[in-house]
């Protein structure tokens, strides 16, 4: 008797790493098929997009910031940060964001200007595998650079949104401004514009019908100050629901921010904002 209770007690300590092993072995195998997909998707986006033209690593000269694991795949923050001057010899004139397993990979493309003072941006999109997001960033020499960082995160794109349908349009358009920090006259100094708008995929239904919602979301948003171009976003579905954008530009008293905005309806908006300096500055 004791000896059998001895055998069984062996076997049985060996359940524990034999469990482990099994459940490792089950991740490792729901994980891969996604990187995988996801690795065999960017050569096809990259032709796509790119052509022929070279893409060297990033280093230097931007630098991209994501959430390994998103808390809501519907709003996954980015934030590219940019390495190098807004310079007469060297600057980015343009910064593509993709999301590699997206039905829509490129987000958009921002392009900056020298009113900007740094090509720095901070947005919110939505991701609907697990996948690689990349920021390619474009200098005015004509180069590409590339961060690319994997997140965890799906269902982004179905996701409903965060407003009923009726309160979403009632708010259509509408923008806010925000000056982060101190401002000081033609120092590049950090801004946000928020749009609203219900951005939708085309890949989200009604929560009381339950029927589909047509595709209908922000096509371009234009900043200038006093008439020059500070920024310029041209995008598709994956930005997120009420697009965000935080980025620089070289301020003066009283300036006008003037913000343009379209959508794949046609509509229009526009909103423009006096820009207030710190005192003394």
């Amino acid at each position: 008797m004791m000896r059998i209770f001895a055998e069984n007690r062996s076997r049985l300590s060996l359940w524990p790493g034999l469990v482990l092993s099994c459940v490792l072995m089950l991740a490792g195998f729901l994980a891969a098929p996604d990187a995988q997909a996801d690795e065999n998707a960017w050569p096809d986006i990259r032709d796509s997009v790119f052509g022929d033209r070279e893409i060297a690593d990033a280093a230097g000269v931007v630098a991209l910031e994501t959430p390994y694991r998103a808390h809501d795949a519907a709003v996954v923050p980015i934030k590219i940060t940019a390495l190098i001057p807004q310079d007469a010899e060297r600057s980015i004139t343009q910064i593509t964001l993709i999301v590699d397993e997206n039905p829509a990979p490129v987000v958009g493309t921002f392009r900056f200007y020298p009113q900007n003072g740094i090509a720095s941006l901070s947005t919110r999109v939505r991701v609907n595998a697990y996948t690689h997001i990349r920021a390619i960033a474009e200098t005015s020499d004509g180069k590409l650079f590339m961060a690319a960082n994997y997140v965890k995160a799906a269902g982004g794109c179905s996701a409903p949104a965060g407003k009923d349908h009726k309160l979403a349009m009632s708010r259509l358009g509408q923008m806010r401004f925000r000056q982060i920090g101190e401002w000081r006259a033609g120092e590049p100094s950090e801004a946000q514009v928020m749009v609203s708008h219900p951005n939708y995929s085309g890949m989200q239904t009604d929560q009381l019908t339950q029927l589909w919602i047509p595709a209908d979301y922000v096509r371009t948003i234009e900043l200038s100050l006093n008439g020059k171009p500070v920024l310029a976003f041209d995008g598709d579905i994956s930005m997120s629901e009420n697009p965000s954008l935080r980025f620089f530009l070289k301020p003066e008293e009283g300036a006008t921010l003037t913000a343009r905005v379209t959508d794949t309806e046609e509509r229009s908006f526009t909103e423009s904002w006096t820009i207030k300096l710190e005192p003394g500055s």
